[in-house]
């Protein structure tokens, strides 16, 4: 098993730690705009599937 060779300090880790908490917040920020656009009807390169229930229904 892999063991690290020296103790990581507060420093590096909590830098780590910033930047996959940044991530994060990124990530929600594309998924909330994603869903924003497929909402209104305006996404483009993003292909969902529509069953055909919900076709017959708007006809």
């Amino acid at each position: 098993m892999a063991v690290p060779k020296k103790k990581t300090s507060k420093g590096k880790r909590n830098q780590r730690h910033a930047h996959w908490k940044a991530k994060a917040g990124a990530a929600a920020q594309r998924a909330m705009s994603l869903g924003k656009s497929v909402l209104s009807g305006r996404a483009q390169g993003f292909v969902y599937p529509i069953s055909e229930s919900e076709e017959s229904e708007e006809s």
